[in-house]
Parts: structure tokens; sequence; C-alpha cells
């Protein structure tokens, strides 16, 4: 539920903090709708889950493309479409061995649009298109082959990316943008892997880069995932800066994830990435645009357009490099088959899902309950919940210490 009285306090901060000649517009109700619609469009059963290289992917490229020109902007890539920057994946008979000439291959586009400013510096602000199509690589849904939606995952990115490129088309800043939709997230961020190998602009003239992946979603405790905030020391001050009452924020220093933030950071750019959580409908058909939460996600827009002005005077921002967590995490044989709540900060793994007929399922633990202990091992954080699910293996039954509503409850739990 959304307090207009605390989001009221949050334009007027913002306002306060960006009192220069740029200014933060407010998400008006027009804008909320256009953010809308655009879900509801890029969700549709028409675009048929936007699989990297069908039907579904080429509609929806061709309604971004769509919304780019119908801002003014132009596109930048040196193609027979200067607004799609194509690529080309050969999927392999046989994973293990060399690809062969008869091969399929599947070709990809990624869909971007530039506006110049003049300035020697670009800023890119970037979201994945593509989702899974009919499953079933990649999806967490066990039944027949279904349309997977994919509202939060990434047609939210992308109505905020296309709402951040309208908001600065109107307005004169320091740097230039460049806005991408990228194709091929899903199968290993292929496209932003492919734009970095294959950039337009020269790499060490890009300033920075803004990802947003799975932002629709903003719970009622309005906890915000900010990741890469060790990728450059403004970050700290600019985020400092740029306070906000309407949300709990978890920020993460590494530049290092499962989304396409990872392609820029591994060739030394800044990134951001902002990310609301996951959920029940993730990778599933049931991720559809009614439980999208819009007003969470104007608000989100309104914040990324602050700690953009914010840095408009700054120049080129420093680099740097952070410690990447998934080097550390430990290999397992084994999984409890929930899905975790990443942005929770108390001690133990909360529990934002349970998939039915796994080890957790049929051990009775439900979606808040709160893993405090595995076998002999204590679970504090995330890490030491990987950590101990590397100390089993196939075949075990280990007692499993949880809290449930303040009390503490203990499972016992077959792998």
């Amino acid at each position: 539920m959304q307090i207009k009285g605390i989001k009221l306090s949050f334009w007027v901060l913002l306002l306060i903090v960006c009192s220069c000649k740029t200014t933060v517009p407010n998400v008006t109700q027009s804008a909320m709708d256009v953010l809308k619609a655009d879900i509801v469009y890029l969700s549709s059963e028409e675009l048929e889950g936007r699989e990297t290289g069908t039907k579904g992917e080429r509609l929806a490229a061709e309604y971004i493309k769509k919304r780019f020109q119908d801002m003014g902007l132009n596109g930048i890539f040196n193609s027979s479409d200067p607004y799609y920057q194509f690529f080309e994946k050969t999927i392999k008979s046989n994973p293990h061995g060399e690809a062969q000439p008869d091969d399929p291959k599947i070709q990809g586009r990624n869909v971007g649009a530039f506006i110049d400013n003049g300035s020697a510096h670009t800023i890119i602000i970037g979201a994945h298109y593509d989702h899974l199509g009919y499953g079933p690589e990649g999806s967490l849904y066990t039944g027949p082959p279904a349309i997977h939606c994919g509202a939060d995952d990434n047609s939210s990115g992308v109505a905020a990316m296309l709402a951040l490129a309208k908001d600065f088309s109107t307005q004169k800043m320091n740097s230039n943008f460049l806005f991408l939709a990228f194709s091929g997230e899903e199968k290993g961020l292929w496209g932003s892997n492919f734009f970095v190998d294959n950039s337009p602009l020269e790499l060490g003239d890009i300033n920075y880069m803004i990802n947003m992946d799975m932002v629709g979603r903003l719970n009622e405790d309005r906890q915000l995932a900010i990741y890469g905030t060790g990728t450059s020391p403004s970050w700290d001050k600019v985020l400092k800066s740029v306070k906000s009452p309407i949300f709990k924020f978890s920020l993460k220093e590494s530049g290092v994830g499962p989304s396409d933030h990872t392609s820029f950071y591994l060739v030394d750019i800044p990134v951001l990435h902002f990310f609301t959580g996951q959920h029940e409908d993730y990778h599933r058909p049931s991720d559809t645009h009614e439980k999208i939460n819009y007003e969470g996600l104007g608000d989100i827009v309104q914040y990324i357009t602050s700690i953009i002005v914010n840095l408009n005077n700054s120049g080129k921002i420093e680099f740097t490099k952070t410690k990447d967590e998934s080097e550390q995490a430990p290999k397992f044989k084994v999984t409890l088959g929930v899905v975790p709540d990443y942005l929770y900060d108390g001690v133990g793994m909360r529990i934002d899902g349970v998939r039915d007929d796994r080890p957790a399922a049929n051990a009775g633990i439900q979606k808040g309950d709160i893993v405090m202990k595995m076998g002999d091992l204590e679970i504090v954080d995330m890490m030491s919940y990987m950590k101990a699910l590397g100390a089993f293996n196939p075949g075990e039954t280990v007692k499993v210490i949880i809290e449930r509503e303040g009390k503490r409850l203990e499972k016992d739990v077959s792998f």
C-alpha cells in the first residue's frame, strides 16, 4: 500500500537534491499509463514469451524500436537497420564437442537508440527484453508447454528503460545516452556480451552502465536491491546524497551477477543493477502484468533519474574492481528446492518461495520460514547457507532448524 504523504516528501527531497538547471520530472499519471501499456504489450500472449530468435522476439524488438522513434531518438548501429544490432549463436548438437556445420543457429537482435548531447562520454541504460518462450529451458514450471509471459522478467525493466529514455530525451545533459534493450540474456548474456565486443562506441568513452532486471515487484516493505555499488567510488557518494525515505535498500558491492551489467563490469565500466527481488512466479507462466506494482516501478524510475541528474556535473567517474562473491560460492550436489529472499538482511536465510515435490516442500517448510541451521551448521546469511548445502550429498536426511512466526521448528529434510 502506498502512503501519499511519504511519496510527496520524496518528490520534494529530490527537487532539493537536484537544485540545478536540470530537474527531475515527476512520474505523472500519463507516464504511469505508458509504463503499464509497455508491460502489458511486451508480456502479452501475442509475443509468445519473447524467446531469442523467435517471431515473438522480433515483434518485441519492433515495438521497442517504434517507441524510440516516437521519442525522436536515432539508432546507432552500422547494420541494415540502425536501431538493431544483430548477433548469431550456434547451438551445438553436442554441448561437450565442437560446433558442426549443420548445427542450428539462432539470430537475435539488440535494440538501441542514442541521444547525442555533444559530450565525450556516454551513459548506457539497459534492460533485457527476451524471455523463455514456452519453456522448458530455464523454466521452473513443471506442467505442459505454456507461454512464459515475463512481465516482471523483464518487461518491467524495458518499460523503465523506455521511461528514462523519454525523460532524458527532453533534457539537456552533460553526457550522451545510449538506451539498449538486450536479447539473449536468458540464454547467457548473449546480447550484452556481443555488444561490448562489437560496440559502436569506444568502451573507454562509456561513463557507466545502469541495468534494470525485474524491477516490477516492489514489495510491501519497499525493498530495493542495488548491485555494483563497489564498482566506482562515486556510487557510495551519490547513493548517500540521493537518499530516499520510501525505499529500504539492500546494497551489494559486486559488479558480477546473473544479468547484463556483468558484461560491462568485465570490461572495466562502472555499473549499477536494480532489482526488486525474486518471487514465486519467477520463470513461470504466472509472471503476468496484473501482478506488477506500477506505482512502485514509477518510484524506481524517479529514483534512478535522480541518481543520473546528481552525477551530471561529475564528469567521467572512476572504475574500481570488486570482490566477486560468485568465486567464493561453493559447489553443491543438493538443493532444498526453495527461492531465497535475496533482499532479506536479517540472520539466517529467509525463503521467498517453495517448489513443489522438492526436499523443502516434502518436509513441510513454507514460504516465509527462515533457515537457521542445517545439521550442525549455523546459517547466518546466504553465503553460509550455500556453504552448508555443499556439505551434504544426495540420499542424506538432515535436521533443519527453521524460524516461523517467532518460533523455532525442527524439520527432517531428505535430499
